[in-house]
């Protein structure tokens, strides 16, 4: 999902992106506003100095282009606009193969598209069909699979990557917002936003596993590191929904049971832990690498809620700018960088402080999405209204420049690979 520029006029939507190069958009802002010039400036010492096979790009999704800006992260500029389908709305890098996937939401009656972009040549290579309206992308670890959320098909879309067609399309909820694959990959989490409830998928078997309600508007569904639970805001609310998710494969097949006695299960089933009480609207979870605690970007209390993975522990609401809509951890877990969408800035809260430091980076117009370069150095956020991406170095925390975008940039992912 970063955020605000002037006073243009807006169309509804919000944008978000979700961690680990898995990128999408929770609404979207159509802006018709400015174009943000870019700024000039020298490169400071120390900066990233990298091998001469070494590459690095940032991709964006530029909704009212139809369009992915690249920039190339090693020179720190525009390297080329490529052309991909009908409302780009999320991206996502592939961990195991250069290359780079666009979802196209298509028309608003029609179907999209998934874009196939070779990340060594900067060219869209594919197009694989999907079905109407789709809004979310994630990719298991492996790099094999993708899972896409269908919102006005009321499904999720199940790609192969390798051979670049659609396997299977599994029935959620009504408008499916974001589809979530954990990490150990034996569990999709589905946030079915028109149906206020949460979808458990399983990928294997390919069909629905269980169904929890009373999250109204659930959007970005996010996971634990161990693939223990999930964690979905509920946006028209004031709750962060937390599951415990089942470990499927050890459950026992078929087994033996006596006459007159009843079986103890091995396994747990998904349930449902607790709802957490948060700020208004929250439209974000951001997630600690080391998994210990987690950030709400509350988007209607201006503020962020900090929570302990393992208790549920709500620790206490900090406000931020006006309309956070995206946070990232840093690698060393030490700062949270917040986008506020009706704002300039991004600001920075420090989490062994529990304080927010200063006024923040004063960045483009609507800040709405959030990426780090892969060594961490740079900061990506892209400004919604300003029609641009703002490079910060993090560590002087200051602006170094800012790059021109298409219309309506939604979201960013990363890609760096050495060639041969």
């Amino acid at each position: 999902m970063n955020e605000s520029l002037h006073r243009a006029p807006l169309r509804t939507a919000v944008v978000w992106v979700t961690g680990q190069g898995k990128i999408r958009r929770l609404s979207h802002l159509a802006p018709l506003g400015l174009l943000a010039l870019p700024l000039t400036a020298c490169r400071p010492r120390p900066f990233p100095q990298y091998p001469a096979n070494f590459r690095e790009y940032a991709y964006v999704t530029n909704s009212g282009s139809n369009t992915v800006t690249v920039l190339d992260v090693v020179d720190v500029r525009v390297d080329r606009e490529l052309a991909v389908g009908q409302d780009p709305v999320a991206v996502a890098a592939s961990p195991a193969r250069n290359e780079v996937y666009v979802v196209n939401s298509g028309p608003p009656s029609g179907a999209g598209s998934l874009s196939v972009i070779d990340a060594e040549h900067n060219r869209v290579v594919a197009a694989i069909p999907l079905h109407r309206q789709p809004l979310s992308i994630d990719l298991d670890a492996k790099g094999d699979f993708a899972y896409v959320a269908n919102s006005g098909s009321n499904s999720v879309s199940v790609i192969d990557l390798k051979d670049r067609r659609e396997i299977a399309q599994i029935p959620a909820g009504d408008q499916p917002d974001a589809a979530a694959i954990t990490p150990d990959g034996k569990t999709v989490v589905v946030a079915d936003r028109k149906d206020g409830s949460v979808s458990i998928l399983d990928p294997a078997t390919r069909r629905l596993r269980a169904v929890f309600s009373g999250c109204p508007g659930a959007i970005d569904p996010i996971v634990l590191r161990d693939s223990s639970k999930a964690f979905v805001p509920c946006s028209e609310g004031h709750q962060v929904m937390v599951i415990v998710l089942a470990h499927p494969e050890s459950q026992p097949a078929e087994p033996a049971v006596p006459a007159g006695r009843s079986l103890s299960p091995a396994w747990e089933p998904d349930r449902l832990e607790t709802l957490m009480d948060v700020g208004r609207a929250p439209v974000n979870v951001a997630l600690k690498p080391d998994g210990g605690e987690l950030f709400v970007s509350n988007s209607l209390s201006d503020s962020i809620s900090e929570v302990v993975t393992n208790s549920n522990d709500v620790g206490g609401a900090y406000m931020m700018g006006e309309n956070p809509v995206r946070g990232l951890v840093s690698r060393d877990n030490a700062l949270l960088y917040v986008a506020n969408l009706r704002s300039q800035y991004v600001t920075i809260y420090s989490i062994d402080d529990g304080r927010r430091i200063g006024s923040g980076v004063h960045v483009g117009d609507g800040p709405c999405a959030l990426a780090f370069s892969a060594s961490g150095y740079l900061l990506f956020a892209v400004d919604s209204r300003s029609a641009d991406v703002a490079v910060v170095r993090t560590p002087s925390e200051s602006l170094f420049t800012l790059l021109p975008t298409g219309r309506d940039p939604t979201a960013i992912v990363d890609k760096a690979f050495k060639v041969p």
